[in-house]
């Protein structure tokens, strides 16, 4: 343990807190890939000590999320280079799950020539939050996590199932903000929360939604780059927490017909970056420029990022028309039927809420690009529309979102100002992978083609 003393110095009070002396056993050096599947290698802990360098192979942003690859039109991916890993210590945790004694570390991502790649999700949100830096800003934000526990799922060709709760009975929707409904996945709730005390992570609420084993977890607002590490561990200890239960934990956006879709909110507000005041409001607690600059680059150019927001085919079954999530990109005051949403709060509080996002995303990617259309608006002084009042679900005279996957990848090719912006080595990378995995699908035959096609046509 003596040897590794000077570099475990390095790692977050947390982590040193719950080390606790002990010996560690084994490192995990993991990435994000574009889908926002941790990636990389895990090895015994005095090795970590000694590494010059890590690396891993440029394909890992090339799979799709079947596992197959894109056909991209670089050398890169058939040369299979390899990338530099460079280890960030703000952004390692406990990894309490298991039996060893083991320390995750997230790694930022160079190429051989010790540029940043362009293509990595945390280095486009870097991207980002520097040109915020640039001008003296400081984005803020804060993502809600909504997700379904439920029955293990073993057969794909199987609908899933609500999970059975302590009572032996199966979770039923419609049961919002029930303590009761919180209590009946008690165990799952206590992982997760002794999970979260091990990584130094804070819980604001965790409530129940809408959804049969629907849940909620807030998390306080802070730095987007680590809010956005921490729902990459999250998503990681919450799918342990259930499996520990005898149940899944799943952050598909619409995972059951008949229930409601899960969304990761994102509360969004930008502050001075030197005084730390909160832009959207003046001296005199009022609205201002920047504030609407924000709101009105949202409305403009959230639909050129939809297929970032909502990646999958199975994301589009949340956007139903009469159905819980927005299907449009009005702003209200305290609305939640508008897909902008600026909650109650103090002057110094103010923010925009993104209701558009699904929790199907990567969250490194889905804070780069709502944060980039409100840059935009900021930055062009765009207006918004007038603030909606009232059911914006049935009042917007807007087009809605984009309903399918292909006409979203259509409009994110198409806005050349927002490529430039989020990097053309991701951007050209994104639409190739995504296009490929829509062509993935489209080979498949489905239930209902087979249930009502097979013998009445």
């Amino acid at each position: 343990m003596s040897n590794n003393a000077e570099w475990i110095e390095r790692m977050p009070l947390a982590f040193r807190q719950w080390l606790d002396g002990r010996r560690l056993d084994e490192v995990e050096c993991i990435v994000s890939d574009l889908a926002g599947v941790a990636r990389g290698k895990a090895m015994p802990a005095a090795k970590f000590a000694k590494a010059e360098q890590l690396y891993l192979p440029v394909s890992i942003f090339f799979q799709t999320i079947t596992g197959g690859y894109a056909d991209f039109d670089d050398d890169l991916e058939w040369t299979e280079a390899d990338l530099v890993l460079v280890p960030d210590y703000e952004a390692a945790t406990a990894v309490p799950w298991t039996g060893d004694v083991t320390l995750q570390v997230v790694h930022d991502i160079y190429d051989s020539k010790g540029e940043p790649l362009g293509m990595a999700p945390r280095n486009v949100l870097k991207r980002i939050v520097g040109l915020y830096h640039a001008q003296g800003w400081k984005p803020v934000v804060a993502p809600e996590l909504e997700f379904y526990l439920t029955k293990p799922n073993v057969d794909p060709n199987m609908p899933i199932e609500p999970p059975i709760g302590r009572t032996g009975r199966k979770g039923v929707g419609r049961q919002a903000y029930s303590m009761s409904a919180v209590d009946e996945y008690g165990p799952v709730i206590d992982d997760i929360y002794d999970f979260a005390e091990a990584q130094g992570f804070e819980i604001d609420t965790i409530i129940q939604e809408g959804g049969a084993g629907q849940i909620e977890i807030n998390l306080m607002h802070g730095d987007p780059l680590a809010l956005a590490d921490q729902v990459f561990f999250y998503k990681r200890s919450i799918r342990e927490a259930a499996l520990r239960n005898d149940c899944f934990a799943t952050f598909m956006a619409k995972p059951m017909e008949d229930q409601p879709g899960s969304a990761m909110h994102i509360h969004q507000s930008v502050v001075d970056l030197k005084t730390g005041k909160n832009l959207f409001s003046d001296e005199s607690g009022d609205t201002t420029d920047l504030f609407y600059g924000f709101l009105g680059g949202q409305q403009k150019h959230l639909p050129s990022v939809l297929a970032v927001l909502a990646p999958y085919v199975n994301s589009y079954r949340r956007f139903v028309v009469g159905g819980s999530a927005p299907v449009n990109l009005e702003w209200g005051k305290d609305n939640r039927s508008a897909g902008l949403r600026v909650p109650l709060s103090k002057p110094e509080a103010r923010r925009v809420e993104n209701r558009v996002a699904g929790m199907d995303c990567n969250p490194y990617l889905a804070i780069a690009t709502s944060l980039a259309c409100g840059y935009l608006g900021m930055m062009a002084g765009t207006a918004p529309r007038a603030a909606v009042r009232g059911d914006a679900y049935s009042t917007s005279e807007a087009p809605i979102l984009p309903r399918d996957l292909s006409s979203a990848l259509d409009i994110f090719e198409a806005d050349k100002e927002m490529s430039a912006l989020l990097g053309p080595e991701f951007s050209d990378l994104y639409k190739t992978i995504k296009r490929y995995e829509l062509e993935e699908f489209n080979q498949v035959i489905s239930p209902w083609e087979r249930d009502h096609l097979l013998l009445n046509v």
